[in-house]
Formats: structure tokens, C-alpha cells, sequence
């Protein structure tokens, strides 16, 4: 669970709850935020657009998106690197089709599927187009679910600004009644404050979530193809370990070097 996208929103939405509280003398102040009406043409309304937007089964997956946003993605990194550093030291003192017997309890399909290139002996050139060939198309996927959030962000303040001129409307058109007056002017308002928050609160930076989700795994999946690489081109097993870490951070490049670096 990603504690950063629960704490994020719940504290943003805190705030907002806080200054609505605080400025208007009490929990009236929040209350009057509430719109029923509003909220459908701003949430509801939206939703239908992204519709339009994309196809049936990109816009009906849109929720399952969202809810990757709360999960933390951990691919182990440091566990591939001892792998690959393993399959290294196996293949320099075995040779590459030792390998062979090693791929079918892996785990890693990326890593399965370079490995075993390998040791069918492809050339290095097509390995690498391949396997990049692998990475773009998952980003590729990857953009259509951010792009149908960015999407979604360029969309709700439309509607808000929408239920903004509903509003005013209505309140243009029974001036001669003052009791209409503030209801209508609060709609009006109020829906654009909606577009903003679900704009600015959960869909953008749900997208952006998304985004840095998307570096990491091509990261990883390229810490892989320089390790497969290597291994075929028989680096030096501490020269191999050496590229695999420029892809972890500090922290977890110190741990590492202490243990496959040692003398």
C-alpha cells in the first residue's frame, strides 16, 4: 500500500475541510461545500467525456488504473542483480549453455526471455532490439492508462466552469426572486471548486503516480538487458555488478557493494 497517495489525499482534502471550517465559523462552512448536483455534473459529467475520449475498454479500466496508484510496484531489484551476477560467475566458468538448466525455475519473464536469446546464441544487436523493442511496447501501454487520466484532470474543470454558467444562468433568470439567488450562486461556485479538486487533488496526480511508476519498471527492464548483455559478452562478474548498480540508489548501491564487491 502507498502510504504517500492515501496521506496525499486524505491531508489535501483535510486542509480543504480545515479552510472551509475555519472560515466560515464551523462545520457549516464544510456543509455548504456539499452539492449533490454539482458534484454528478463535475464527477459523473467528466467520466462520460473520458468516455468519448477512449475506447470502451480503456475508459471501463479506468478505475482498476486508479487503484494502482495505492499499490507500492517493487520489482527487487537487488535480488536481480544477484541473479544475473550468478548466472555471470556460472556462465564464465561453465560457459553459456550451462545456463539452460537454470531458466525454467526463473521467476522473471523479461530476464527468462533475454537469457534464454542468449544462450541460443542470437546476436547481441538483436537481443538488445528485442528486448527495447519489449520496454516500448509496455510504455506504450503504460501511456494509454496516463493519458487517460491527464485526460480525465482536462476535463473536470471543463465541467466545473459548465455548472459555473448553469448557475449563473439560473440566477440571471428569477432575479425578481432573491430566495433563488444564493442557491444558484452557490452552484455556481461550488461546481468549479469540484473541477478543480478532482482535477488538482486525485486525477493529475494520480497520473503523475503512474508516470514515475513507468521509469521505474523501464529502469529495471534495462537494468536486465545490460546484465543479459554482459553475461553473453562475457564481462568481468565484478565489471557486470558494477553497471547493474549505477540503476539502484545510494543507499541500496552501498549495501550491495559491501557484499558483491568485497575482496
Amino acid at each position: 500500500m502507498d502510504l504517500a497517495t492515501i496521506v496525499g489525499i486524505v491531508g489535501a482534502f483535510g486542509m480543504l475541510v480545515f479552510t472551509a471550517v475555519n472560515t466560515a465559523g464551523g462545520m457549516i462552512g464544510f456543509v455548504r461545500l456539499l452539492n449533490l448536483p454539482s458534484f454528478a455534473l463535475v464527477i459523473v459529467g467528466s467520466y462520460f467525456a473520458v468516455m468519448v475520449a477512449n475506447n470502451w475498454s480503456v475508459a471501463l479500466g479506468a478505475f482498476k488504473v486508479i487503484q494502482r496508484t495505492f499499490n507500492v510496484p517493487s520489482f527487487n531489484e537487488q535480488a536481480i542483480i544477484q541473479k544475473l551476477v550468478a548466472f555471470s560467475e556460472k556462465a564464465r566458468r561453465e560457459g553459456l549453455l550451462a545456463l539452460e538448466d537454470e531458466l525454467e525455475d526463473l521467476e522473471d519473464e523479461f530476464m527468462k526471455k533475454g537469457l534464454r536469446l542468449v544462450v541460443d546464441g542470437t546476436d547481441a544487436t538483436i537481443i538488445r532490439d528485442l528486448l527495447e523493442l519489449e520496454v516500448t511496447q509496455m510504455q506504450s501501454r503504460h501511456m494509454i492508462n496516463i493519458n487517460l487520466l491527464n485526460g480525465w484532470a482536462a476535463l473536470a474543470p471543463g465541467f466545473g466552469m459548465m455548472g459555473t454558467v448553469i448557475g449563473l444562468v439560473n440566477m440571471l433568470s428569477n432575479l425578481e426572486d432573491s430566495s433563488s439567488i444564493g442557491p444558484n450562486m452557490a452552484m455556481a461556485l461550488i461546481t468549479t471548486l469540484y473541477g478543480s479538486v478532482v482535477s488538482n487533488i486525485t486525477v493529475m496526480p494520480w497520473a503523475r503516480k503512474l508516470q514515475g511508476q513507468d521509469t521505474y519498471e523501464s529502469s529495471v527492464k534495462e537494468m536486465i538487458i545490460e546484465g543479459v548483455l554482459s553475461i553473453q559478452a562475457g564481462d568481468n562478474t565484478r565489471i557486470l555488478a558494477m553497471k547493474l548498480m549505477a540503476y539502484l540508489n545510494p543507499g541500496m548501491r552501498k549495501s550491495m557493494e559491501a557484499e558483491l564487491l568485497k575482496d
